[in-house]
């Protein structure tokens, strides 16, 4: 069998919804006139409802039986697709519906799912009648907002109750609406803009509601029960079946993004690394695009347009300009910015690895350590097919790599595998095998609880040195074999963050209509310890920004567990646990004497408190504008802190403030490398000291 890591989604995952919801009494009662048309089963899919049982039953990792406590669980998951904010459905409405809370696994084995276009009309009914409603008078009430009025809105999705009574959820409405103008307000908009923008974004709402089919239905439906077994379990109907599979192949004229609805917003999920977007390093994961323009057009809002559209419109020919209007994840100020990206083809040159050497200059001496970067793990399949002895692959460029910065006399190496998020599992079997001689590098349990242990079988070395891997939480998959397998040969000391925590293997299976993505086998290290939920922990940590209780495996829904095998056999190289009790203190000390790590603990420390705050809204301008204001002060005061103790010339505005050029943390992994070289040198003069007096005795 052949085990392809899936790469569709490494931050793949879904991070916990911050909501930037929208922030004001206004009643809703009018009954407008509008029609909406019920949606009923397509019975085309009938067929394919039957299959997906059987096969969700037959080759899912876990074996489950698709009964009430499952269809319980896909019932919840269904309600949050259709109203994840809560934003429709009264309390009344879910304790009603709950009387279908056990009849999910029933319709899909029967091939009748009817229930869950009769919880769909029910939430289609409430849609419609409410935005149609807010259309009615949003310029009137939006001209009534009081912006001095101490107010506040719940902007943490977990904490949303459901509104008991048409009141409350007309409040609700009132303030996530006044949110929104106040939003734009600060961005410098009129009053007219903000009207026009705020009505656009319902009629998109509405269109996407109206272009909704009865496939989207059932994708959404099926995909409630695949929810409830694993977070990278999916239905994808025939479109998105295809849309996935271009995502795969790299194929497209784009930014280099995959991104995801959430709520009415386009969220960025990942960035392809050597894409545009990664390029150019203005877009992050969990920014949110509220509008696209081309050059020379004018901005259009996308906030409530279907996502496919969204795509439609950040595609385009190469070597065009896309813009984007995006509200930046890391921001408190709920403002937002625009970017400009130049649309290219992602080609496999661009995820090449890539070398650098650090100097460190210590006791008047230079001393060189090699840096590999590697993106992803990659071969050039299509070349290998045709018989190009010269095709790239991520070993082969890596050795290569290797033997250049060797010519140039390194005393030790980093693999820098931070934000790389996997890819052939091929090449990070025989990458590995560049540092070890032939051996296993991890071991595959399939759904029948039967081990196939995977390996390198080139007994050669390329590099036999000191080295170091480079972590952090975007590190996922075929990184975190990587990583795991010479940290468990004690062949490297693990540098970092802990990782995503992503050790399972998806199989794609055609369906009748679509295809299903299952869970089918989960990885283990040599040591026996599953990479899966815990990720690879490192050697020695570094400060990240990056929040593991919103990113990672373990802040997915429903993954699968942590658990344990029979380790196989390996050689250990270092005993590197005996030599952290000398190198940590020294990584400490330096951190807190270095300008660069002083600043990010202080962003990080920001950062984790701005996210609680910004859990409740204020919706008093002069609070958001000081907020604002505040955090400016904070970012340019950090910034010049810094720069004042590394003697450099003092900035006045935060719109100067650019990203730092030293890679702060690779240089840190070069400081430990030289102490563990040195430690181990000692180490070795003492043994040979004891040796020789042992002798004499």
């Amino acid at each position: 069998m052949t085990y392809k890591i899936d790469r569709e989604n490494p931050y793949w995952m879904n991070y916990k919804r911050l909501l930037l919801c929208l922030l004001t009494g206004y009643t809703f009662s009018v009954t407008p006139a509008f029609a909406y048309q019920e949606l009923q089963p397509p019975h085309e899919y009938d067929k394919v409802s039957k299959e997906l049982v059987e096969m969700l039953e037959g080759i899912h990792y876990n074996r489950p039986n698709i009964g009430d406590t499952i269809s319980a669980q896909a019932f919840d998951y269904y309600i949050d697709a259709l109203d994840p904010t809560k934003s429709f459905f009264l309390q009344n409405d879910i304790e009603n519906l709950s009387k279908y809370r056990n009849s999910f696994d029933d319709a899909l084995r029967n091939g009748d799912t009817q229930v869950a276009y009769t919880i769909y009309n029910l939430y289609l009914e409430r849609f419609e009648k409410r935005l149609s409603n807010i259309q009615d008078h949003l310029p009137e009430m939006i001209k009534g907002f009081d912006y001095e009025i101490d107010e506040t809105l719940n902007a943490d999705p977990d904490e949303q109750k459901w509104a008991t009574t048409e009141a409350q959820l007309d409040d609700y409405w009132r303030k996530r609406i006044k949110n929104h103008a106040l939003v734009l307000k600060l961005n410098g908009e009129d009053e007219e803009k903000i009207i026009s923008t705020i009505e656009r974004r319902y009629k998109n709402q509405l269109k996407q509601v109206d272009q909704t089919n009865a496939i989207d239905v059932f994708q959404t439906f099926a995909n409630s029960i695949t929810a409830a077994l694993d977070p990278h379990t999916s239905y994808f109907a025939p479109r998105a079946s295809e849309t996935f599979n271009i995502n795969m192949s790299l194929s497209l004229e784009g930014i280099g993004a995959v991104l995801q609805m959430d709520d009415d917003y386009t969220k960025v999920v990942r960035l392809v690394p050597g894409g545009p977007a990664a390029t150019q390093s203005e877009l992050s994961p969990n920014d949110r695009i509220i509008a696209v323009g081309q050059e020379g057009e004018p901005m259009v809002d996308v906030v409530g347009m279907r996502l496919d559209d969204v795509v439609d419109m950040i595609r385009g020919e190469r070597d065009t300009t896309v813009i984007l209007e995006i509200t930046p994840s890391k921001g408190a100020t709920q403002t937002s910015k625009k970017i400009s990206i130049v649309r290219k083809k992602v080609k496999l040159e661009d995820q090449s690895a890539k070398k650098e050497i650090v100097e460190i200059e210590r006791d008047g001496e230079t001393y060189k350590v090699g840096v590999i970067t590697l993106p992803t793990f990659y071969s050039d399949f299509e070349a290998i097919q045709a018989g190009d002895k010269d095709y790239k692959s991520s070993t082969r460029d890596t050795k290569k790599l290797i033997e250049e910065l060797s010519e140039e006399n390194i005393v030790a190496l980093i693999l820098d595998l931070r934000n790389n998020g996997g890819g052939s599992l091929q090449e990070a079997n025989s990458l590995a095998g560049l540092f070890i001689p032939s051996g296993p590098t991890v071991q595959i349990r399939d759904q029948s609880g039967r081990v196939t242990p995977l390996g390198d079988s080139d007994p050669s070395i390329t590099y036999s040195g000191p080295m170091g891997v480079l972590i952090n939480r975007m590190s996922a998959s075929a990184s975190e074999i990587v990583a795991g397998a010479l940290q468990d040969y004690g062949r490297a000391l693990i540098l970092g963050d802990q990782t995503f925590g992503k050790g399972t293997v998806q199989v794609l299976q055609e369906l009748d209509k679509g295809q299903l993505k299952a869970t089918q086998a989960k990885f283990y290290r040599i040591s026996g310890e599953s990479t899966q939920h815990k990720g690879v922990m490192p050697d020695i940590a570094f400060p990240s920004i990056i929040d593991k209780e919103t990113v990672g495996e373990s802040a997915l829904d429903n993954p699968l567990i942590w658990d344990k095998i029979h380790e196989t056999r390996y050689p250990v190289y270092w005993n590197m646990p005996a030599y952290l009790p000398i190198l940590e203190p020294r990584h400490e000390a330096r951190m807190a004497a270095n300008p660069n790590f002083v600043a990010i603990n202080d962003q990080i420390k920001e950062f984790k408190e701005q996210v609680e705050i910004y859990k409740t809204l204020s919706l008093k301008e002069s609070t958001r504008i000081k907020q604002r204001e505040d955090s400016k002060v904070r970012e340019l005061g950090r910034e010049n802190a810094r720069r004042k103790a590394l003697d450099l010339e003092l900035l006045t505005s935060v719109d100067d403030i650019e990203p730092v050029e030293e890679d702060t943390y690779a240089k840190e992994a070069s400081e430990i490398l030289l102490d563990f070289i040195a430690t181990n040198q000692m180490a070795e003069k003492q043994a040979q000291q004891q040796a020789k007096a042992t002798a004499k005795k």
